[in-house]
C-alpha cells in the first residue's frame, strides 16, 4: 500500500496515464496556459513541473525543457524510439521527452499529456 492518496480518474485519465494512451493534440486543457503556478500528477498530486519551464513548442500538447529534481522518470518507451516520462512516486504516464530540437537553450522537450496533469497557483 502506497503512503500517498491516489485520485480517482476517469475512464479517459486511466487511458492515459495507466494504460499510457495519449490525448488528441490541440485538445488539451493546459496547452495553452500561460499562469503562473505548477503543474501536479493528476493521479497522485505530485509536483512535477513549474510554469516558468513550461514554453510553446507548438506541439499540440504541453510542453516543459525542465523537470522538479527527481519528481518525473525517464523510461524506454515500449516502441523502442522515444522515452516515455513517468510521475516518479506514482508512475502514471504523462507523455514523452525529447532532446536535442532545439526549441530551449535546455534542449529539452517534455511532451505531456494535460489530461496527466492538474494545475495549481501555489503548493498547499
Amino acid at each position: 500500500m502506497s503512503d500517498f492518496k491516489i485520485n480517482e480518474l476517469n475512464d479517459f485519465e486511466k487511458f492515459v496515464i495507466l494504460q499510457k494512451g495519449t490525448e488528441r493534440p490541440f485538445t488539451g486543457e493546459y496547452t495553452d496556459n500561460k499562469t503562473e503556478g505548477f503543474y501536479l500528477c493528476k493521479q497522485c498530486d505530485y509536483p512535477l513541473y513549474t510554469s516558468t519551464d513550461k514554453f510553446e513548442s507548438h506541439c499540440g500538447w504541453p510542453s516543459f525543457d525542465d523537470e522538479i529534481k527527481d519528481h518525473v522518470e525517464r523510461v524506454p518507451d515500449s516502441d523502442g524510439r522515444r522515452t516515455e516520462i513517468i510521475c516518479s512516486r506514482c508512475k502514471g504516464h504523462l507523455g514523452h521527452v525529447f532532446e536535442g530540437e532545439g526549441f530551449t537553450l535546455k534542449n529539452t522537450r517534455h511532451c505531456v499529456n494535460s489530461v496527466s496533469l492538474k494545475f495549481v497557483t501555489e503548493l498547499s
